[in-house]
Order: C-alpha cells, then structure tokens, then sequence
C-alpha cells in the first residue's frame, strides 16, 4: 500500500493519467513475464549443470535463484 492519500485528480489531467496508468500495468505485466521466463531457464540451466557431480556445486545454487524468481513472479 502506498502513503499517498489519493486526491481527486482534476478532469484535465485525466488523459495523462490513464495513459500513465496503462504504461505502468503493461511494465508491471511485462515484468512478471520476464521475471518468470528468466525463473524457468535459471531453473534448467542449474538442474543440466547439478546433473554433473562436479557441477553440483554450481548447478543447486543457479537453480535454487531460478525458483526464487520463478516464486517472486508469481506472487
């Protein structure tokens, strides 16, 4: 939640706030995706890598980040 006490926003400045709004909902969604997409591949690469003993202690680190991403992006 946010501080800010929401005033009323005058009639003229309505456009620009609507438009502000979209740009800020598409970032937020664009986010997410990006987020999740990178959660996936993290997840991949560190579970091929942690299939190698010796990459083990390489591989659970990058896959374990891939599934707090894969977390954050979903919640």
């Amino acid at each position: 939640m946010s501080d800010v006490a929401e005033r009323p926003i005058p009639w003229i400045f309505w456009p620009v706030v609507a438009v502000w709004r979209l740009l800020t909902l598409i970032l937020r969604i664009t986010g997410r995706i990006i987020c999740a997409v990178l959660g996936l591949a993290f997840m991949a690469v560190g579970v091929m890598i942690a299939l190698s003993i010796v990459g083990a202690p390489l591989g659970v680190p990058i896959a374990v980040l891939g599934m707090l991403l894969l977390v954050r992006a979903l919640f």
